[in-house]
């Protein structure tokens, strides 16, 4: 086939088909309309994005890629590269909506076309980030994928959802005024003045600039991740938030930042990275041991399934800084695995607290015995969640601490030690909130997984299953990224 009959790509089709599909549900009437639009519309995600697996041969290029002159004025492109990392990352953020919708789906939420059509809004912002190849396009979809969630957050939450929101709200708008001061500075020294990320790669910037500008754009990044110490707003937002969105956050919106670090900082910024690993290596580990000890003694599920998240992806951060092959290749992994498994134990929080109208894990207890349906799926992504062998995220884990021990063993050591502290953490809720003796409260706990649910809850529980078994679907899809970003880094 000719390039020039493509009439459009699937990085765009990803992207205006949500795009599109969210500015149609405003219009739509308040309702179960809006709902059921939200989740056909997600599902045809899904299918555009499965389709795409059937293009990926070097002779169907042209339908991966795609450049238009957008701003020529200030050299800037809307560009877009569907490679193994964005596939993947797209293909988390198609499967991560359904899975909200219908997890969520006998909620009633007050103006229901706004709701939803803010959600698939900024799903249209992520497919966006992911997929970006020019700098200014990347920050438009970035800022296109959080802008929704302020008034998802603020309009439909919890009680104190306003001061969650403006905490939330005044770390991402610094972050993002950083991160446009730091994409300007480096596009004033690229050598053909263009965004593209082709040119940054080859911007020259002094050391002292280059240290500076990092730091600016880390920042950035960290607050999304979120990074210790940049994490405070994580747990406010993620317990005042509604459901889905809450589970779009951790799912897949703290990928923005992960996917970040290796598209944009560490290529860009060579010289700097190679200068603060030490110090980016050192927070994340803090970060995973403090998050982990905060967890131990929660007593809200939320703010448990928040701090858990936290340990994650910090050791994420570590293994990206530590530079090594199987560490990257163990991220590629634990991006999609951890929005699955992050997203799977979001279903669970949300069905018990709409069932038995608390969080408090001293509040519950025996629900085994009532709702044994519900426990077998808690138990498997819990075990996911400690990076079980067989589980999806065994593989993952153990490649990120095998490349983050190429870095240092005492460092590898501490980071081993929320292994144990995620166990007994996530053993711990487990074995309160299932077992034991049921109390008034939740001996009512029959008939609590219903319909949809099962079916987001059954979709997570294979996945982990399929991927603990068969973890090679993955690390083929992601393995050129993998190449081509080790590649650069032997060459600088």
């Amino acid at each position: 086939m000719n390039p020039n009959d493509v009439l459009i790509t699937f990085p765009e089709l990803l992207i205006w088909f949500p795009l599109l599909s969210g500015l149609a549900a405003f219009f739509l009437a308040k309702g179960d309309s809006a709902k059921r639009w939200a989740v056909i519309s997600s599902l045809i995600t899904v299918a555009i994005v499965a389709a795409s697996f059937f293009f990926t041969d070097k002779n169907y290029f042209h339908f991966n890629n795609v450049s238009y002159v957008w701003m020529p004025s200030i050299g800037s492109s809307f560009a877009l590269m569907y490679d193994g990392m964005g596939r993947m990352l797209c293909l988390l953020t198609a499967l991560a909506f359904p899975l909200a919708f219908l997890a969520t789906y006998n909620t009633n939420y007050l103006k229901s076309n706004n709701f939803y059509g803010l959600m698939l809004l900024s799903q249209a912002g992520l497919m966006g980030v992911f997929c970006a190849m020019d700098a200014l396009v990347f920050y438009f979809f970035w800022e296109l994928a959080i802008i929704p969630i302020y008034f998802l957050a603020s309009q439909w939450g919890g009680e104190k959802r306003i001061q969650a929101t403006f905490k939330f709200f005044v770390y991402t708008f610094a972050a993002s005024l950083l991160l446009m001061v730091g994409i300007i500075y480096v596009y004033l020294h690229t050598p053909d003045s263009s965004f593209a990320l082709s040119s940054f790669l080859k911007a020259k910037l002094p050391p002292g600039q280059e240290k500076l500008v990092f730091w600016l754009f880390l920042a950035a990044f960290a607050v999304k991740m979120p990074l210790f110490p940049f994490h405070t707003w994580q747990p406010d937002t993620y317990e005042q938030s509604a459901a889905p969105v809450t589970m779009i956050l951790s799912g897949v919106m703290v990928k923005m930042g992960v996917f970040a670090l290796i598209r944009w900082l560490i290529p860009v910024f060579p010289y700097a990275t190679g200068l603060f690993t030490n110090v980016v290596i050192g927070l994340s580990v803090a970060g995973m041991v403090y998050a982990s000890c905060i967890a131990w003694v929660q007593d809200d599920l939320k703010r448990l399934v928040a701090y858990s998240s936290i340990v994650h992806v910090g050791l994420m951060c570590a293994a990206i800084f530590a530079r090594h092959q199987s560490g990257i290749e163990g991220v590629m992994l634990q991006m999609f695995n951890h929005g699955i498994n992050i997203i799977g134990l979001w279903i669970v929080v949300e069905l018990i607290e709409k069932h038995f109208g608390t969080r408090k894990i001293s509040e519950l207890g025996g629900i085994a015995s009532s709702s044994p349906v519900l426990t077998v799926f808690l138990v498997i992504i819990a075990l996911a969640n400690i990076a079980l062998p067989l589980t999806n995220a065994f593989v993952g884990e153990f490649l990120m601490f095998n490349g983050l021990f190429q870095y240092g063993i005492w460092t590898t050591a501490i980071a081993l030690t929320t292994i144990i502290l995620s166990a007994v953490y996530t053993l711990n809720m487990v074995q309160k909130v299932f077992y034991g003796s049921t109390n008034s409260l939740t001996a009512s706990g029959a008939g609590m997984v219903k319909g949809s649910a099962v079916a987001a809850l059954t979709v997570v529980v294979i996945i982990i299953l399929l991927l603990g078994v068969y973890p090679k679907l993955l690390s083929d899809l992601t393995k050129d990224t993998v190449n081509v970003f080790m590649n650069r880094l032997m060459g600088l």
